[in-house]
């Protein structure tokens, strides 16, 4: 450190400063001493600058992975989260908890492991945020609890009621007016899962103020569950829908597979729109689904900072809602003419 201090012609403590965040560092100070540190090929020791500053530089991230692992579409919240954490000179490790294992991730977190946690996947009466607050460690959520007036809780989540209203009003423009909504299982409606609840209250609000009648199925993640779906609302009572929307990235899968069985064409019998998705996932059907893009990047970096604005200062940002972004990729068209409308209503399964 000493030879980093003389190559950037600033005092001992300034490096210390620059490496520990004690104390403010102007930009300028800053540059030289990164400048230095890389001629000189410097590399802190990352246990000797925790020491030094009583913070681990370390954020982790709590995610229910379970059997099936990260879909695609939560990698991009963790790995925007991971980046833009080591950008601000942490590294995100990620604590595999399930939502239920509150003693799990506190007996963690006391280990002084982590300076600060980021809860994904959150619920409305999360165990795991109350354990967390209840030690008095930092948290900031990607989601929110039913208590969304909490002024003391960093918060970032999707707008599900935007996103809604935006999928429904793409359909309606193209002249649809028989809907259904594919959600997640209803078990995660039970226990309280956050975009299940939330996509749920947001359909049916915007389904009745249009006048229309919210139908709505909830599917098992698998692609089993997204075909049983379907056929529940091809083959019920009911007229057949003309759009569907889907939340559930596996059941998705399951939807156009029972559609190919069935031989109806998308989107020229039936629409198809994905949303909370990406194009990665919604790329890997045939045909390619239309998608309202999750914002994995955006939630990711926003997470990141509240936890840091909270670690830093102590103060709690504004909370942060972000709509998902329509990707046309051709699988929602016009309402189908009689005749097409009569084809789908005629399908089965062969």
């Amino acid at each position: 450190m000493q030879d980093v201090a003389r190559r950037a012609g600033v005092a001992l403590s300034t490096v210390s400063a620059t490496l520990t965040g004690a104390r403010p560092v102007s930009v300028a100070t800053r540059t030289r001493v990164e400048a230095a540190m890389d001629q000189l090929g410097y590399r802190p020791n990352a246990l000797a600058r925790g020491l030094a500053s009583r913070r681990s530089r370390v954020l982790a991230l709590t995610y229910p992975v379970g059997d099936s692992g990260l879909s695609r579409t939560s990698a991009e919240f963790v790995i925007s989260a991971a980046a833009v954490a080591q950008e601000r000179g942490y590294q995100l490790v990620l604590w595999p908890f399930g939502v239920d294992d509150a003693d799990g991730v506190l007996d963690v977190a006391r280990q002084g492991l982590a300076d600060g946690v980021l809860v994904m996947e959150v619920h409305a009466g999360d165990a795991r945020v109350a354990a967390l607050r209840g030690a008095g460690v930092p948290v900031a959520l990607i989601g929110r609890t039913a208590d969304e007036a909490d002024p003391d809780l960093p918060t970032v989540d999707v707008d599900f009621a935007a996103t809604v209203a935006d999928a429904v009003a793409h359909l309606a423009r193209l002249g649809h007016r028989r809907l259904a909504f594919v959600n997640h299982a209803e078990r995660r409606l039970a226990e309280g899962h956050g975009p299940t609840l939330r996509a749920s209250a947001a359909w049916t609000a915007e389904l009745l103020a249009r006048g229309l009648d919210p139908v709505q199925v909830y599917a098992e993640e698998s692609v089993a569950g997204g075909r049983a779906a379907l056929a529940a609302l091809l083959d019920g009572p009911d007229p057949a829908p003309t759009a569907v929307v889907t939340m559930n990235e596996e059941a998705t899968f399951g939807v156009v597979a029972e559609l190919a069985a069935r031989g109806v064409a998308v989107p020229a019998a039936l629409s198809v729109l994905a949303v909370v998705s990406s194009p990665a996932v919604a790329g890997q059907t045939v045909p390619p689904l239309t998608t309202l893009h999750a914002p994995g990047a955006q939630l990711g970096r926003a997470g990141v900072d509240a936890l840091l604005a909270l670690l830093g200062t102590g103060t709690v940002p504004a909370p942060v809602l972000e709509p998902c972004r329509l990707v046309d990729l051709g699988s929602t068209g016009p309402v189908p003419t009689p005749a097409g409308a009569g084809a789908l209503a005629g399908s089965g399964t062969p």
